[in-house]
């Protein structure tokens, strides 16, 4: 039973991840996610219904347009596989929870912000503020274990959080000279808020690391030269999700070595 239950909640993910691929395309663009049907920019034609079944309807016309031919980026196909499935695993370990529903919208935010920025290397006020409130709410009206027990509430921890993350990337911000964009900087607070004091360290030191072996990389496959500019947003974001999941093991593990 449990898992037909995970694997629905992987379809109902995938179904997000679709909705996830408008918002990408969209929102960089000024336009509304909640008007218009989608269509191909290839030829402009409406996209038919069955041609929106997550992953199934890429596979099934083998990534192109049925009606052009105008191929679909794999980009779409990967956001609701990888969707899904994280929907699929958060059920496992969560069930269905108060937990499992915050992370899964935790868990869409985070993608949306890593693939806007990694296509566009812009992270928007429209998707942060939004978050930022969201976050606040929940430590609010949930309180989800995670945001610790250093304050009398939850709330003050993620108010904490915000203030500290906001600030410390703030500062790095001012220091790099426009090697940082301010959108890190407020998705900080974002993260922040998410995780709580003191996890939002543990985000931003993931964040960081993953980064920084990741640019390594890009350097010595001399895919990025020293001097292109390297998007932080998704690193911030898999730094996010990775704290949401098992921040304070990570952060008892780091102690322990300290």
């Amino acid at each position: 039973m449990t898992a037909l239950l995970a694997t629905i909640a992987g379809v109902f993910g995938a179904a997000i991840g679709s909705f996830l691929n408008v918002c990408i395309d969209r929102l960089p663009e000024q336009e509304s996610v909640a008007k218009g049907r989608s269509h191909c920019d290839g030829c402009n034609r409406q996209i038919r219904a069955r041609d929106l079944i997550p992953v199934l309807s890429y596979v099934a016309l083998r990534g192109r347009c049925r009606d052009c031919g105008t191929r679909i980026p794999v980009r779409v196909v990967l956001v609701e596989a990888a969707t899904g499935l994280c929907f699929a695993g958060l059920f496992l370990a969560h069930g269905a929870s108060v937990t499992f529903a915050i992370l899964a919208v935790y868990a869409a935010i985070l993608v949306v912000v890593f693939v806007i920025d990694l296509e566009h290397s812009l992270i928007l006020n429209r998707v942060i503020w939004p978050a930022l409130i969201f976050a606040f709410l929940v430590a609010a009206l949930v309180s989800p274990h995670w945001l610790g027990s250093l304050f009398p509430h939850a709330l003050l921890s993620a108010a904490a959080g915000a203030a500290s993350g906001f600030a410390l990337l703030f500062l790095i911000a001012l220091v790099a000279r426009g090697g940082m964009g301010w959108g890190d900087v407020k998705f900080a607070a974002f993260m922040g808020a998410a995780t709580g004091f003191p996890l939002v360290f543990v985000a931003l030191f993931c964040g960081i690391i993953i980064g920084g072996v990741v640019a390594v990389l890009l350097l010595v496959s001399g895919k990025k030269g020293r001097k292109q500019a390297i998007p932080f947003g998704p690193f911030l974001a898999l730094g996010t999700m990775a704290t949401l999941l098992w921040g304070p093991q990570i952060l008892t593990w780091y102690v322990g070595l300290m």
